[in-house]
């Protein structure tokens, strides 16, 4: 059966909710923040009606608007007096986040039909943002690019087989993912999954907490301790920065390779093992090789399957995405009233360079959803304004859009944003001034 949240500021009549209820809607109504919370974290609602009868002070409504803005996948219908309908607050939140919204008094009728068309709209939605997710990502990993698509087929083929998998690329582009898609896709998926960072402990410690010691093994060893490769037999260890990992330590590692058992430190007592080893590193293993800092049989024995995470320059047709899939996760867990990235930003976005990769874009897109105070995130949310693009040259439709959204601007910032002054200042009609800052995304706050 079709669910809808009512919201209302004051009781509603009975005979509406009878009405709905027979349109076979099943209803759930809430007249306070608390329970309005409380439904929506127990329930799943394609569809929420708020009913606004009176608008006298804006903390009387905000409850209600905190709600829409939170659950945004929500298709929202408001109702409310014409009155209502001229407080800015209320048309924002209508143009910019409600499916549709009607006028008091109610017309049942026409409301029952608004309803199920959002209720249509919603499943449609849902429809194809679950088709676009199964075309756009696999393993847990997002992208439809050739590096990404290579990088798929490697993952499945080192998850059908139990060998050890060396995985390389630079920093951020997410190798302990792949790694971790690899264990969870493979016949080790029930076992544990444990990473150690090679570059973050010194090299008795990484034995130790590799292959385990006995009791006054050394001093401070007061009891046996089990190491990581003992302890998770069936599982999956992935070892980070491989690169950094201490001689010493790359000899027992080795050892353990060859033998498929481990010796714990102060013990010549051989333990057999059953751990899958999968290894990642940013640095060049060969040029360490030759410069006496890696063990040349130990990189062939981890290497025998090979894959590599792309950087994002590799991946361009994928930066849309990987934007867009960040926002809606966070824009999810965050308070936001932005919808996207206005159409700068994604130029921005696509033409910098992002030397942290996908850990820097995230983090971007994280830190924008947060402080975007608009209806779309522009460059300076994500602190790209002014940054190298990476391109050493302009096209004469980007300069010519340049000088327009400059004068723009600046003959905005000097008529302090008076819309009629600033057109017959520019030689433009009000709703051209109007339609270009929509297309420069320009407003109050960014007019300098």
């Amino acid at each position: 059966m079709r669910k809808v949240l009512i919201l209302s500021t004051s009781l509603l009549e009975e005979n509406l909710l009878e009405k709905i209820s027979a349109a076979d809607w099943e209803v759930s109504w809430a007249q306070e923040s608390s329970p309005a919370r409380a439904l929506l974290t127990e329930q799943i609602f394609e569809v929420g009606l708020a009913i606004f009868s009176s608008c006298e002070s804006e903390r009387s409504i905000q409850w209600l608007i905190d709600l829409i803005l939170a659950r945004r996948k929500m298709q929202w219908i408001i109702v409310l007096s014409r009155q209502c309908l001229e407080r800015r607050l209320l048309s924002t939140v209508i143009s910019e986040h409600c499916y549709d919204y009607h006028t008091l008094p109610i017309d049942s009728q026409r409301l029952l039909v608004t309803l199920g068309h959002a209720y249509g709209m919603s499943i449609l939605t849902e429809c194809t943002l679950r088709q676009q997710r199964e075309l756009e990502s696999q393993y847990g990993l997002v992208g439809n690019s050739p590096v990404m698509q290579a990088l798929f087929r490697g993952i499945q083929k080192a998850a059908e087989v139990d060998v050890p998998v060396l995985i390389t690329g630079e920093s951020g582009t997410g190798k302990e993912h792949a790694a971790r898609a690899i264990h969870e896709y493979s016949s080790r998926a029930a076992s544990s999954f444990i990473t150690m960072n090679c570059s973050v402990l010194p090299a008795s410690l990484m034995h130790s907490e590799l292959f385990g010691h006995e009791r006054d093994a050394f001093i401070g060893a007061n009891e046996r301790h089990s190491g990581f490769i003992e302890s998770i037999f069936g599982g999956t260890l992935f070892l980070k920065e491989i690169g950094d990992l201490h001689l010493e330590v790359q000899a027992n590692l080795l050892r353990f390779l060859e033998e498929k058992k481990i010796h714990r430190l102060g013990s010549t007592k051989p333990i057999p093992t059953n751990v899958r080893v999968i290894v990642s590193t940013n640095t060049n293993l060969e040029k360490a090789i030759g410069e006496g800092r890696f063990r040349e049989d130990l990189y062939y024995r981890l290497n025998v399957l090979h894959l590599k995470t792309p950087s994002l320059q590799e991946r361009k047709g994928d930066i849309d995405l990987l934007s867009r899939y960040f926002f809606n996760k966070f824009a999810a867990e965050i308070k936001t009233s932005a919808k996207g990235f206005s159409r700068d930003t994604l130029e921005v976005i696509n033409r910098y360079n992002w030397p942290g990769n996908i850990q820097d874009l995230m983090n971007r897109v994280r830190r924008a959803v947060m402080l975007s105070e608009g209806p779309y995130i522009i460059p300076s949310d994500m602190n790209l304004e002014g940054r190298s693009l990476g391109r050493g040259f302009i096209t004469l439709n980007e300069a010519r859009m340049a000088a327009d959204r400059e004068a723009i601007q600046a003959t905005l910032q000097r008529t302090r944003f008076n819309i009629a002054r600033a057109a017959q200042e520019l030689g433009v009609s009000r709703m051209t001034l109007y339609r270009l800052m929509d297309k420069y995304d320009i407003r109050r706050k960014n007019a300098r």
